[in-house]
């Protein structure tokens, strides 16, 4: 069985970091995570992250570098992270989420984030500490 790939995208502007609040399923609904999703058949991890924070966020993007290790979510699905830029003058909607918010490096720790995502904690940390300046949000 082939492994599922599933993208999250860390967006970081002006010293914050875009979170995004689970909607469901019922047990991770409320928690907090990196937005994204599953790469579809035929298309590049790259390009599939791009269509999903187009569709779940309303904004278009540059992906750039991983972010961390992968995270496995089960024996079939791993989880990646890749920074990204924001490339147009969007404004960040929740298309697919309770609610989105930017969070200082000062917040990540009290975050009920879901339990795979806190894994990059570290790396999201270093990223708002010394990470370049990505577009005004």
């Amino acid at each position: 069985m082939p492994i599922q790939i599933v993208v999250a995208g860390a967006l970081i502007a002006d010293g914050a970091l875009l979170v995004a609040q689970r909607d469901r399923p019922p047990e991770l609904a409320g928690r907090w995570e990196l937005p994204g999703g599953k790469v579809a058949p035929g298309e590049t991890e790259r390009d599939a992250l791009a269509r999903e924070l187009s569709e779940e966020l309303g904004i278009a993007v540059a992906v750039g570098e991983r972010l961390g290790g992968d995270v496995a979510l089960g024996a079939s699905t791993m989880l990646r992270a890749y920074r990204v830029t924001q490339t147009d003058g969007g404004t960040v909607w929740a298309h697919d989420h309770r609610e989105v918010r930017w969070v200082s490096v000062e917040e990540l720790d009290r975050l009920d984030w879901v339990p795979a995502d806190r894994a990059w904690l570290p790396e999201l940390t270093r990223a708002l500490i010394c990470g370049p300046a990505q577009r005004s949000r």
